[in-house]
């Protein structure tokens, strides 16, 4: 099955859906990726973070910057390498991701209202159908996280 035409109205509808409720920018895209990142792995470094999220690391150290000063980051000495910073999401970080989550989900919401109830239930069928393996398969591609083991703690004699 020829699967392009699909993929093709399918970045449309993303796209558009992205515009519908891009409306209050007091996050950027990259931002609320690094919240949502650090909320569903837990507290990273910046140069993984910077990975993930194809940036380099001044600029996602400069990104974390400006989220700390927001209140919706800390960042911590790692316990296993007191030289490398972890960066969390504060319970501040938790509300104003949920906070724009829900936002966001209205928005679509008001998209979706418009329809009629058959075709709201068809997407709604198809997303059911299709979204798991779709989740599986792009969290199956995400790099791996390398873990270094240093021999020696820090500050330790080599």
């Amino acid at each position: 099955m020829d699967v392009s035409q699909t993929a093709t109205d399918l970045l449309d509808l993303v796209a558009l859906v992205i515009r519908g409720v891009s409306g209050n920018r007091d996050l950027s895209l990259t931002a609320v990726m690094v919240l949502g990142s650090l909320q569903r792995q837990g507290a990273q470094r910046i140069t993984t973070l910077a990975s993930a999220e194809g940036v380099s690391q001044p600029s996602m150290t400069q990104l974390v910057q400006r989220l700390e000063q927001r209140g919706l980051v800390e960042r911590t000495s790692d316990p296993s390498d007191g030289r490398v910073a972890l960066v969390s999401l504060t319970a501040q970080g938790v509300a104003a991701l949920a906070a724009r989550r829900q936002r966001n989900a209205g928005r679509v919401a008001g998209l979706l209202a418009g329809l009629p109830d058959e075709d709201v239930r068809a997407f709604s069928d198809a997303l059911a159908a299709v979204l798991p393996a779709i989740r599986h398969r792009v969290a199956a591609e995400l790099p791996t996280v390398a873990v270094v083991v240093h021999p020696y703690p820090p500050g330790e004699a080599r």
